[in-house]
């Protein structure tokens, strides 16, 4: 986003801002107000982290409130204001996360990926429809955007079965991850935090219009319904919306030079250098030579030591001396030019690096930057990336648009989305399938062993979780039971299971809480009610649960889905009240529609998905343009026969 669009934005919000403040009937209502345009402004407009976001706003609400007397305002929050990180839906997303991370570590994606073949063959009309349907079956438990980073090497190593493009099955499973984020109460970090909200509205309630929450299954027909739909649309018109592929594009098998030379235009082969006496290389850090002669080091050795290759081996600091072996990865004419000037022998092929280099060990490998990632707006030489991670970056692909390493890509603020081509051996590659700063897409290497043993453990906690959920224990609980039993059974160390929670999540939605207290307990949300009414009076009361279904549709394009839930729940409930509508329907109304994010790639897994699938904007306006509209009928129709 342009600067100009920022400041055009800005000059909007604060236009709006200072009609709303000085309309508003008091003034806690008016700096309630401000304050909600300033966090839709900082989540549209990407200034900070949307985490950063959230908690520069609970923090702004609790000095508000601490100076209140001062002011002369009534306290906006009080006791409230940290009760967010204690709350059912942040102790419950952080159990649904480390659930699933045990469910993962047992190595059960890579026989659902086996089992889908198996029964679907080798045709995309039956792949979809399995692939789909699985993930949308996942998705339920757990974070959608989770069971899509799980699904990206399944995807991967079925398009390499079947040579089936990528293009053609990402798209499918990532829609399918969201509508099944849907199906049950815990399946969406909205429908997570719906309980809670509506237990903080009921505090403002009379006792007649308080309102029940909502149990694990409530959804379950409606995001079936919407399963189905989606999946249905893929197989019906998934010949027309999705993206044909690449013609020249084949099987991402490990360690082939050809896929990346197709794909990426990458003509890179592997040298062995020694360097001579009297090489004016001596004394140069592998730094200054490889921007010089835009190569790539991946290894390096110095007579009888051991080669340093990967993970803390390897660093752009190494100074070049005589003897000294590299492992360059280059096209043929940098390796020429390299060589033609005295004091570096290239060698017939390799000798001291063989086994450092040898496909067992070592290749080319693909990992996606997914949202979230606190890496995004850094550079791979900000960050270390050889040194730190084990990648050596070889070219990074944004937008439909691949770069090298002429075109400074090392010096190039990450963003959610890319893919990097780099050069790692499989144990660091391994390694970072745990680490939530990467989505790794290359799917069959030589990696550590998984905990297929621990199998039964793994589904055991599950089933406990569901089976005290079914007795009544409260979903918190439950929940964390299941997660405990996954450490306890050792399906995850204690670490694991802390590396397998998205602390960015946890913070945005402890953050936000305080805000949507604020904003009903102020009287601001029945403020806003009273004026949409005056504005639109005489519609039915389906035809306000359809405005404030396309108004949730259009926030999650812009912001993050919590954030439009904390904003519009409130507001929906007393639209509902007043037009004597069901107001929990409304407010499941918000959570469910705050799904409907096909539109644009500002959903995390569509993100996610972008650059892997080679996917461009205008095909997700092409086929989630269509899946958006199916999305509001299916999710109104159900809505009003269930309830």
């Amino acid at each position: 986003m342009t600067a100009r669009t920022k400041s055009i934005g800005a000059i909007v919000l604060v236009a709006l801002g200072l009609w709303l403040v000085g309309a508003a009937p008091t003034p806690e209502v008016g700096l309630v107000l401000a304050i909600l345009l300033l966090t839709v402004f900082l989540f549209a407009f990407e200034l900070v982290r949307v985490d950063v976001a959230a908690l520069g706003i609970l923090v702004l609400l609790g000095l508000l409130s601490s100076f209140s007397d001062l002011l002369g305002l009534e306290p906006l929050v009080a006791q409230e204001l940290f009760q967010g990180f204690a709350s059912n839906a942040v102790i419950s997303i952080i159990a649904v996360m480390i659930i699933g991370a045990g469910l993962d570590k047992t190595g059960l994606m890579g026989r659902v990926s086996q089992q889908i073949l198996r029964v679907a063959g080798q045709t995309e009309s039956r792949i979809i429809p399995a692939i789909a349907g699985t993930v949308g079956a996942i998705s339920s438990f757990m974070q959608n955007v989770g069971a899509a980073a799980l699904f990206l090497p399944v995807v991967a190593r079925i398009a390499a079965r079947t040579n089936i493009p990528m293009s053609r099955l990402l798209m499918p499973m990532g829609f399918s991850a969201i509508l099944g984020g849907t199906i049950t109460m815990i399946g969406s970090s909205p429908l997570i935090l719906l309980n809670d909200l509506i237990l903080a509205a009921n505090q403002t309630l009379p006792a007649e219009s308080q309102m029940a929450t909502w149990s694990l299954f409530s959804v379950t027909p409606i995001g079936l319904a919407l399963l189905a739909v989606g999946i249905g649309y893929f197989i019906l018109f998934g010949r027309y919306v999705l993206p044909s592929g690449s013609d020249k594009e084949i099987p991402r098998a490990v360690g082939t030079l050809q896929y990346f030379q197709e794909i990426y235009g990458l003509d890179y082969a592997v040298s062995e250098l020694q360097v001579l006496p009297g090489s004016p290389l001596v004394g140069l850090a592998l730094d200054e030579l490889e921007r010089a002669q835009r190569v790539r080091v991946i290894a390096v050795r110095h007579g009888r030591e051991a080669p340093r290759i990967g993970l803390g081996g390897l660093s752009r600091e190494i100074v070049i001396e005589v003897g000294m072996v590299l492992g360059v990865l280059a096209a043929p004419e940098r390796i020429a030019s390299l060589t033609a000037s005295p004091g570096l022998e290239l060698r017939d092929g390799l000798h001291s690096l063989t086994e450092a280099l040898s496909p067992q060990t070592s290749g080319i490998a693909e990992v996606v930057i997914p949202p979230g990632s606190s890496l995004i707006g850094k550079a791979a030489r900000e960050v270390s990336l050889r040194k730190s991670y084990g990648l050596a970056l070889l070219a990074l692909h944004r937008g439909g648009q691949t770069m090298r390493e002429e075109e400074g890509i090392r010096d190039l603020p990450l963003n959610g989305g890319d893919v990097l081509v780099v050069h790692t051996t499989w144990q660091a590659l391994a390694h970072l399938e745990r680490n939530r700063d990467f989505a790794v897409i290359t799917a069959e290497y030589p990696r550590e062993e998984l905990r297929p043993h621990k199998v039964v453990p793994a589904l055991t906690s599950l089933a406990l979780a569901l089976g005290l959920l079914f007795a009544g224990v409260p979903l918190p609980l439950a929940l964390l039971t299941g997660a405990i039993g996954m450490i306890l059974s050792g399906v995850l160390s204690i670490n694991e299971a802390y590396l397998s929670v998205s602390w960015k999540t946890v913070f945005l939605l402890a953050g936000l809480i305080p805000l949507g207290v604020a904003v009903e307990t102020s009287g601001t949300a029945a403020w806003l009610a009273g004026q949409v009414l005056s504005l639109l009076g005489g519609v039915p009361v389906w035809g306000w649960q359809l405005a404030v279904a396309l108004l949730a549709t259009l926030f999650t394009l812009v912001m993050s889905n919590v954030g439009a839930t904390v904003l519009l729940v409130p507001l929906a409930i007393n639209i509902a009240l007043a037009v004597g509508g069901n107001p929990a329907v409304f407010a499941l109304t918000v959570a469910l529609a705050t799904s409907n994010a096909f539109l644009l790639p500002t959903h995390q897994v569509n993100a996610l998905i972008m650059a892997p699938g080679g996917y461009r904007v205008a095909d997700f306006l092409r086929a989630g343009g269509v899946m958006t509209v199916l999305f509001i009928i299916v999710l109104m129709l159900m809505l009003n026969l269930l309830y």
